[in-house]
């Protein structure tokens, strides 16, 4: 990333913990990292923390070995290398926090990504400190995507719905839903994602699809079935999620009718989008189609979910969510409905709110793709 777009989002990071009132946020790998920093490390038994302040640089603690990494940066960081042992790795972090002045200040981190490996070496770093979830700080600033990073979503998109089409001849009766998502997967990298995709695709057939989170199992497709298949696709970082489900041949009547009610819900989830109304009132606009059709039990999650460096992120799409859309959030769309023991349906797309409403990233149609059996 360039020089200007790293200190632009170290002064918006600023800005939003002077606002929640914290002094300082203490970061280990993890997507965070990299967006304020340029930096990527592994999740590894070394330790790696970067603390962000409201009125100094950066300062990073991490493995001599990854020294380098920090050395010609486009901005100001300072560094607390440790060697190979264990024992000396608190009086990095020591050194760390006294640079930063932070001995008795309220730290936030982020509680899905810090273990219980950083979170004891900064305890005992700074046994005064508060560390308290920065959470929110961290979403306020990567919930509004600028246009390089709705490009690279768009590309993220692109790619999984022509991985997705390359796929489509192999899937037929007889093959087995890990044929399936072995062959998806291997279409993905072909057609230009990254190794490290959003999540290993869910392709569920048949009574399988009535769990929106299946795994593949090695249950064979039959004439019949109804198969979601829900996958993405990551472009620097960013990723895709759809989901789009198909009948192998002719199936019955009533799964018919779901689907033409989830297409529906999905529709209705599209076109309430605008800046400014509540993230809840997509999910109320999807969640009534589907009740007034009288089949609102079988609605079991919420209508969708933040997308960006991460597959789930804010703002999340459920009806209590009172938090105003705004031009640049992004999220899925993907109402379900799954009969037990029978079969599901669900349609997933990526969008972004606009000035004049929504962007969809993804256009695959979603309408009850027939597959011939």
């Amino acid at each position: 990333m360039s020089s200007p777009d790293l200190t632009q989002r170290h002064q918006k990071l600023a800005q939003v913990m002077k606002k929640q009132g914290l002094d300082a946020l203490a970061l280990n790998p993890g997507p965070s990292l990299p967006y304020l920093t340029g930096l990527h490390f592994h999740m590894s038994e070394r330790p790696v923390v970067v603390f962000f302040s409201i009125d100094q640089a950066p300062i990073i603690v991490l493995p001599g070995l990854e020294a380098l990494k920090v050395q010609d940066l486009p901005y100001q960081i300072q560094a607390f290398p440790y060697d190979e042992n264990p024992a000396n790795w608190v009086k990095a972090f020591q050194d760390a926090i006294q640079a930063g002045g932070f001995e008795k200040s309220r730290i936030g981190v982020e509680p899905r990504a810090l273990r219980v490996l950083e979170l004891n070496f900064l305890e005992e770093a700074a046994p005064q400190a508060q560390f308290i979830s920065g959470e929110a700080a961290v979403a306020e600033l990567r919930m509004r995507k600028d246009a390089d990073e709705v490009a690279a979503m768009r590309k993220a998109a692109e790619i999984a719905q022509a991985a997705l089409q390359a796929a489509l001849p192999k899937i037929k009766p007889g093959v087995t839903e890990r044929q399936i998502a072995t062959e998806l997967i291997m279409q993905l990298l072909r057609h230009g994602s990254q190794s490290r995709i959003p999540f290993s695709p869910i392709v569920s057939g048949g009574p399988n699809s009535a769990n929106p989170h299946a795994s593949p199992t090695d249950r064979k497709l039959a004439p019949g079935d109804l198969l979601v298949i829900d996958w993405g696709a990551n472009v620097k970082g960013y990723f895709s999620d759809i989901t789009r489900t198909f009948a192998i041949g002719e199936v019955d009547p009533e799964l018919k009718h779901i689907a033409e009610i989830v297409r529906k819900a999905n529709a209705a989830g599209h076109s309430c989008v605008e800046p400014g109304i509540p993230a809840g009132q997509v999910d109320d606009a999807a969640r009534t189609v589907i009740n007034e059709a009288g089949y609102g039990e079988y609605f079991t999650h919420r209508t969708g979910h933040g997308l960006g460096l991460e597959g789930h992120e804010e703002p999340y799409i459920r009806s209590d969510n009172q938090m105003h859309l705004e031009v640049g959030m992004s999220f899925t769309i993907e109402p379900g409905i799954y009969l037990p023991g029978r079969g599901g349906v669900r349609i997933e797309d990526d969008v972004v709110v606009t000035r004049n409403g929504i962007e969809s990233l993804t256009d695959l149609p979603r309408e009850l793709i027939l597959l011939e059996a």
